[in-house]
């Protein structure tokens, strides 16, 4: 499986409200947060892209800075304009 088809496999499986960081999804799959970068922009617009967030909470940039909206909308914890990773992040096993 490749690496893009890897990131889309756990990036969909980020439940409603919770997030996964780059570092996240780049541990759960054994490959660096920069190559997770680099599969999520292959994906497309239907795959959850605002449930991945930076090491920080930030939401992402892409897709116009549409991410903020998106999370407040699942109800995703937030403090001030980040994720509250510690309320929100999603677990991996």
């Amino acid at each position: 499986m490749s690496v893009v088809d890897q990131v889309r496999e756990v990036v969909v499986s980020i439940p409603v409200g919770r997030v996964a960081t780059y570092g996240d999804i780049g541990r759960a799959i054994g490959v660096g947060p920069r190559q997770v970068g680099r599969a999520m922009s292959l994906l497309g617009a239907d795959v959850p892209w605002w449930r991945v967030t930076y090491a920080d909470g930030r939401p992402a940039t892409c897709h116009d800075g549409g991410a903020l909206a998106l999370l407040v909308a699942e109800g995703t914890p937030l403090v001030g304009e980040k994720v509250d990773l510690r309320r929100a992040r999603a677990a991996f096993d």
